[in-house]
Formats: C-alpha cells, structure tokens, sequence
C-alpha cells in the first residue's frame, strides 16, 4: 500500500479481493469484519510507521492471524551507537516473566533474537484478555551503524511454533544493500 494512499479505500478494495479467495478457496469472510481489521491494523501500522508491514490474511479469515514489520533504527544524540545489547534492552519487556533472548550470527550481521508475551492493547470488556505473543529480530548489517528491527507479532493461540519458524527463516534471508 502506498503511505499516501486512504486507508479506508484501500481496506475496502483489499477486503473485497480477499473475500472473492475465501469465497473461491470455499471459506467467504465477513466482508465487514475483514475491511475493519484491514483498516485497524493499517492504521495502528502507519502510527509506527515502519519500512514494511505485512499481515497474513489466509483465505477465508476476517482476521489477519500475524503482523510482520521491518524497520530501521538509526544512531541519534540519544542514542550515538546502536548495539545488540541496547537492542534487547530497549525491545524486552516483563509482562509475562523475563524475555527469551539469544544471540545469532545471520548472512546480514549479527543479531539478537527476543521472543516475548505482553498483554494486548485492547482487552475485553468480559473475560480473559488477550495474549500477544511476539519475535523480535535486531540485526546490526555488516558495515553499518543503524540496526534493522523485524517484529512478527500474533494473538492467535497454537500457532507460535509455526510463526516462530517463518519469522526465524525471514530473518535468515535479510539482506542490506547500501
């Protein structure tokens, strides 16, 4: 989607062709659901503003069922060198007992990996809330001084161990050309 473009036209044209799969694949979503998850997410997205951002949308869901983001993090006055240590300081929370946090050696740099549970922005009115499960990647590109950042996040339970290894395999395939 291009950053200039109206959120609600393109959640609207968006909805309709991932409606016209569902219906294709045997699974047709709601197609007003769909459109106000499209626009959600995209909006909440743009607040961000990251260098990419993805949302898995199977045919048939009116929901996306994980979020993907790619950003970079340049030094500033604040902070004049990035490194993986401030990287999983400044990415780690406690919500849910300490971060899982571990060090890589990826074809881009080196890299620290967190994985992490918060509570959601949003919980119910009623019952239990909701549990964002999430997989950070900082990677620090060979011969560079900002860090790439990959975020995949999910609510969906039962589906970590799938994610986890789609997330652990984008960041292996992460390339910086200057």
């Amino acid at each position: 989607m291009d950053p200039s473009q109206d959120v609600r036209t393109w959640a609207r044209a968006t909805a309709a062709v991932l409606c016209e799969r569902g219906k294709a694949a045997g699974r047709e979503p709601d197609m007003a659901a769909l459109r106000k998850e499209l626009r959600s997410r995209t909006e909440d997205s743009r607040a961000r503003d990251p260098l990419y951002a993805f949302a898995l949308c199977p045919d048939g869901f009116d929901s996306a069922l994980a979020l993907l983001e790619v950003d970079l993090i340049h030094p500033d006055d604040v902070v004049p060198r990035i490194t993986l240590d401030w990287v999983a300081e400044r990415f780690s929370a406690r919500d849910f007992g300490p971060p899982r946090i571990s060090w890589h050696d990826l074809p881009a740099g080196p890299a620290v990996r967190i994985r992490q549970n918060f509570a959601a922005d949003d919980p119910p009115r009623e019952g239990p809330g909701i549990l964002l499960e999430t997989l950070t990647y900082g990677v620090l590109p060979t011969g560079t001084e900002s860090a790439v950042v990959l975020l995949a996040s999910w609510t969906m339970p039962g589906i970590g161990d799938v994610l986890e290894a789609a997330a652990d395999h984008i960041a292996r395939t992460l390339v910086v050309e200057s």
